[in-house]
């Protein structure tokens, strides 16, 4: 078992650079497969990506995966993507990271794949989502209780709150309002 290397984030901006432009100046005739080399950690790795209107989705595999087999599998994941939100652009990647995140959970998991079957992903995602908005509803209460506090009239504060046998000394605050 390989031992996972954690890099500084100027490196890793630098590794997707240079694997962006390098998949960005091969010819669409090409094969979307490219030998990793020193920048992804050896000969042993390699760069398999796929293109998607203006988006690259890139994968990263040593030799004992099949490339074919990750190309198949990141066509699975764009299509999947592309059903849950109704032609995915760039600005879906941007501003739902969190459920990209989330239907590649579904897909990949520790480097296995665990589902490809792009309704179940599809309807699990929904699940989430409906779960996420669901708990919207209490996640949104302190903000709204904050509100009501923020609304009182600190001149109308009581000095003295009793709650049971403990009494809380409240300070003057009208010199905050």
């Amino acid at each position: 078992r390989r031992k996972k290397r954690r890099f500084p984030e100027e490196i890793q901006q630098q590794v997707i650079r240079e694997i962006f432009h390098l998949a960005l100046k091969r010819d669409d005739n090409i094969c979307n497969f490219l030998g990793g080399g020193c920048l992804i950690g050896g000969s042993d790795y390699k760069l398999i990506y796929w293109r998607y209107a203006a988006l690259y989705f890139v994968f990263c595999g040593d030799s004992s995966e099949s490339e074919l087999g990750i190309l198949d599998l990141i066509q699975d994941f764009v299509e999947t993507l592309d059903k849950c939100f109704e032609n995915v652009c760039e600005l879906d990647l941007i501003f739902h990271t969190d459920m990209v995140h989330y239907v590649l959970q579904e897909v990949v998991m520790g480097g296995m794949v665990l589902d490809t079957n792009m309704n179940e992903i599809v309807a699990q995602t929904e699940a989430q989502n409906r779960l996420e908005k669901s708990e919207g509803c209490l996640s949104a209460a302190p903000a709204r209780a904050m509100s009501t506090v923020k609304n009182i009239s600190l001149l109308e504060m009581p000095r003295i709150i009793n709650i049971g046998d403990l009494n809380i000394k409240v300070p003057n605050l009208s010199q905050f309002v």
